[in-house]
């Protein structure tokens, strides 16, 4: 009769754990991975079609596309360089899973094989490039 008890009560505490974890894990969920989408899209806003081919003083033109998955509002910098040189330096501030699509123009003042970087960083920050994208133009 003892031993009934014991058995009774190590069970109903196993279960009152059991319902408790239950509980736990469909309250606060596993967010999942943390990461931001970063990417670029040619004409037609597909991803191809980019200007790589350009002459002088013309402008080719991109979309970039910033997207939000950290779980949490996000601010970004934003910089691009053609050979080196810094073209654009933005900040852009981000809710959970919202999209930034930006419609981005650059000319380039020299022919020859050119390469337009583009370096986004995860503020605060600044001084470590979280993600980045190289876009080799030809210029004629």
């Amino acid at each position: 009769m003892k031993f009934d008890k014991i058995i009774s009560s190590i069970l109903i505490i196993l279960l009152v754990v059991a319902i408790s974890a239950t509980v736990y894990i469909i309250i606060n969920p596993n967010p999942g991975e943390k990461f931001t989408e970063f990417y670029i899209l040619g004409a037609g806003d597909v991803a191809g079609n980019y200007p790589t081919n350009l002459n002088l003083n013309k402008p080719g033109n991109l979309t970039i596309g910033i997207v939000n998955h950290e779980h949490a509002t996000t601010s970004y910098n934003l910089i691009t360089t053609l050979n080196g040189t810094t073209i654009t330096n933005e900040n852009y501030t981000l809710a959970n899973n919202e999209t930034k699509m930006i419609n981005y123009t650059f000319t380039p003042t020299k022919t020859g094989n050119q390469t337009l970087e583009l370096m986004l960083y995860k503020l605060p920050n600044n001084g470590t490039v979280y993600r980045s994208l190289l876009l080799y133009v030809n210029v004629i």
